[in-house]
């Protein structure tokens, strides 16, 4: 395996917003020549990236036969469109090493947990967006398209379920942003076959959030996967020992499943 970093530096990046490559060995011995890629987007209420949702969640795409990176974006201080930015210099990097890394091109795949979720989902409402290209400094298009999101728990909506914290450490008060940026408001033609897990129990993000854009991209006649459990807080990650906090927290047997539905709806892209 390649592992490699790479700094990232937009307009407005922080020091130590980076990608972390996993790129798995090529060989012509084996069958699988061109792999999936999947770019991981941490949560984290946009003030830090979760270790908790980084490399645990890569290792495990990994295992999958996919390649994987994470994206350490910058957080609060650092305010929208920085993360996205860095999001899109990140997938077009994944784009123009596709060839090299053994990439499968028609599998791209954004993956983000809680307002990391809102980051990948961002990406993927806005990617063919004229604004965001001419900010990004790209001219063709199909260098920032993701394939397909997996969104575990994802800060979705700014209106009555919001996750206020996330979108005041976004927007530190540029509520004129507000409704840009729920983005059940912002599914269109453009947006990516979805995954997308939550629980009834998330009191932190409600999952609402989710029903929200499931139901939007339901009429935009866009496919997505959708499971909610029932049990469950915020935050799970794996929902298993191998991400459970420091105190032995957020491990719930009834959510573990979520990591293996994913691959097959991968596989099935």
């Amino acid at each position: 395996m390649h592992y490699q970093e790479y700094e990232i530096q937009v307009p407005g990046s922080l020091p130590g917003a980076r990608l972390i490559t996993y790129i798995q060995e090529y060989s012509e011995a084996m069958a699988y020549k061109e792999r999936p890629m999947v770019l991981i987007c941490p949560g984290g209420g946009y003030t830090r990236t979760s270790d908790r949702e980084s490399e645990s969640m890569a290792l495990q795409f990994l295992a999958m036969g996919c390649h994987a990176a994470v994206l350490r974006y910058s957080c609060a201080p650092a305010v929208y469109p920085t993360a996205l930015l860095e999001l899109a210099y990140s997938m077009r990097l994944m784009r123009e090493h596709a060839a090299q890394w053994h990439i499968d091109p028609h599998k791209v795949v954004l993956q983000g947990s809680s307002a990391g979720g809102h980051l990948a989902a961002s990406l993927g409402m806005f990617w063919a967006d004229g604004e965001l290209l001419a900010m990004a400094g790209v001219e063709d298009k199909e260098l920032l398209r993701p394939n397909g999101m997996i969104l575990s728990y994802p800060v979705i909506t700014s209106g009555e379920y919001a996750h206020r914290e996330s979108f005041d450490n976004l927007l530190a008060g540029k509520q004129e942003l507000l409704g840009k940026l729920s983005l059940e408001t912002q599914v269109n033609e453009n947006t990516p076959k979805t995954f997308v897990w939550h629980t009834f129990e998330d009191e932190a993000v409600p999952v609402e959030n989710a029903l929200l854009l499931v139901c939007a991209m339901r009429r935009q006649g866009i496919p997505v996967e959708f499971h909610m459990y029932q049990k469950g807080c915020h935050g799970l990650a794996l929902a298993s020992p191998l991400t459970a906090t420091a105190e032995g927290t957020h491990i719930q047997p009834e959510c573990q499943s979520w990591i293996g539905l994913a691959e097959t709806w991968l596989e099935n892209l």
